[in-house]
C-alpha cells in the first residue's frame, strides 16, 4: 500500500514513522516542538506515540 501525501496525519497514529516528511511535520506541530527534538524522543523512547508524548511531559517538568 503506498502513503496519501494529501493526508496530512500519520497512517498508524500510535506509533511515529521519521521515514516521511509529513509526518514528521505532522507530529513536531501536534507536540509543539522541532524536528530535532522530535527525532532525539524517538531516538531516545522509540516510536510508540504514548511513550514519546510521556517522555516530552517529562522533560519539560509536565508531569
Amino acid at each position: 500500500m503506498t502513503d496519501n501525501t494529501a493526508d496530512r496525519g500519520p497512517l498508524d497514529r500510535s506509533r511515529i514513522s521519521l521515514s516521511q516528511d509529513f509526518e514528521v511535520r505532522y507530529w513536531s506541530q501536534r507536540f509543539g516542538i522541532d524536528e530535532q527534538a522530535l527525532r532525539e524522543a524517538v531516538e531516545d523512547v522509540g516510536p510508540s506515540v504514548q511513550d514519546v508524548e510521556q517522555y516530552l511531559a517529562n522533560r519539560d517538568g509536565l508531569h
